[in-house]
């Protein structure tokens, strides 16, 4: 049975904070880690803590310095401009991750600049203050195409398997399964989102009951949850691939 439940009492983190002593103190309050929980930490307090917070009054500007390639542009009817695009850590997301909620007045806030790295500390140091083999996920609100909405997904992980492989078995039919691979990664990172809440001053969850995911801090981290782009089959969207292919015929030779 999975259990998950936040952790109060975390106060607002900033630049130079120990994410590991606040996330210990506030598990000292309440139920103790054991072996296989998993630890989800939203990406703003690690960027808080990390000193990401960039002084910008023009967020338009922020996400452009953040981005590696235009996946997709959007104006609405009222003139608002959503780009969705490649940030440096390869992930595909509207306005390149660059956060202005919750944020000092005339600043934005960028994701941390190595997740991976980070989820490896806050292991790392959990691990050593607790005595629990626990696993770390930071996560970040995401959209998903073709879905509406938004979820949290994992942009970073240590000491969790970020897929389960099941490639090889078989369905309850007995029929091979080929490309079953669950990103159990992202869907911890979504269930732990509905204890977290966006407003309730809650950052980090912790989720129980799949210890068989937890395993060494050397595991490769959530970077191997973005798709190569030898296997995007998306990488424009449908009006960017239309011009390209508009500008290539004009200048194709007849």
């Amino acid at each position: 049975m999975l259990q998950v439940w936040s952790l109060e009492g975390i106060p607002e983190v900033s630049p130079g904070d120990d994410l590991v002593a606040l996330i210990g103190d506030a598990v000292d309050r309440g139920e103790p880690l054991v072996d296989g929980d998993v630890v989800v930490v939203t990406s703003k307090i690690v960027s808080k803590a990390e000193g990401r917070l960039l002084r910008s009054d023009d967020r338009e500007e922020a996400i452009t310095a953040q981005t590696v390639r235009l996946v997709a542009s959007r104006t609405s009817p009222a003139g608002h401009v959503t780009r969705i695009v490649e940030n440096p850590l390869g992930i595909v997301a509207a306005a390149a991750g660059v956060d202005a909620s919750n944020t000092p007045e005339g600043t934005v806030l960028l994701l941390p600049e190595d997740p991976d790295a980070s989820a490896r500390s806050i292991a790392a140091g959990l691990r050593q203050r607790t005595g629990a083999r626990i696993g770390v996920l930071i996560t970040d609100t995401l959209g998903r195409a073709w879905r509406e909405g938004q979820i949290d997904q994992a942009i970073g992980a240590a000491g969790v398997h970020v897929f389960e492989d099941l490639r090889g078995q078989t369905d309850a039919e007995g029929r091979p399964l080929v490309v079953t691979q669950p990103c159990v990664a992202d869907e911890i990172a979504a269930a732990a989102d509905l204890v977290k809440g966006k407003s309730s001053r809650m950052p980090v969850a912790v989720a129980r009951g799949r210890a068989d995911l937890v395993g060494a801090l050397d595991l490769p981290g959530a970077r191997s949850i973005v798709r190569p782009a030898e296997r995007d089959m998306f990488r424009r969207g449908a009006d960017e691939a239309y011009a390209d292919g508009f500008a290539a015929g004009r200048i194709a030779p007849h």
